[in-house]
């Protein structure tokens, strides 16, 4: 048991350590409950392939029509889904023939909503999750380059429309670094801060 526990800590502690890196990385900084729930995120979601068979926007409307702790339960699993599509697989919304920004919509609501059915003491780390999901992304996206050691998970044209529709500053990153271009956005839905 001895063994277990401590092949649990070195796993905690490595991706704890991974999630630093590529905070770094995307100039982000999470507090300790967000950077601690990302790395459980990961953890959660290692070994379990099927969720990629998964409809978000109907998964989502399943957990928004369903009752008590199974709407809490459903709806932070599409939220945690959401963040590693949007994060970890950028591709995937291309083969689904979707914007990257349709994860990060359905998964901002699905943590929103849990915020607002959860307990005090939740409801603030589920709106955090909610306020600061396009950080969280772009530290898994970030996280991505440095475990893969590949080229950016984003092609320019993926990285303007992600930039453009959510104010992520890794897309602008990546579109700034790429051919020295300056991208102009076509609709003012956010602004970029400085």
């Amino acid at each position: 048991m001895t063994h277990l526990v401590t092949d649990q800590q070195a796993t905690t502690a490595q991706w704890h350590d991974l999630v630093k890196e590529a905070e770094a990385q995307s100039h982000v900084h999470l507090d300790e409950e967000l950077e601690s729930y990302l790395v459980f995120l990961l953890m959660r979601y290692t070994e379990k392939p099927e969720m990629a068979a998964k409809v978000m926007a109907l998964e989502y409307l399943q957990g928004v029509h369903a009752a008590g702790s199974q709407r809490h339960q459903q709806l932070r699993d599409v939220g945690d889904q959401c963040l590693l599509y949007s994060g970890l697989f950028p591709r995937r919304a291309e083969r689904r023939r979707v914007r990257i920004s349709y994860y990060v919509d359905i998964g901002r609501s699905a943590y929103h909503t849990v915020a607002e059915v959860s307990h005090r003491t939740m409801a603030g780390m589920f709106q955090q999750l909610s306020a600061r999901f396009v950080e969280m992304m772009d530290t898994l996206q970030a996280m991505r380059s440095l475990q893969r050691r590949e080229a950016e998970v984003l092609d320019p044209i993926r990285a303007y429309e992600l930039w453009n529709d959510t104010g992520s500053k890794r897309a602008r990153a990546v579109l700034t670094t790429s051919r020295q271009v300056l991208p102009v956005r076509t609709h003012p839905k956010f602004t970029t801060r400085h």
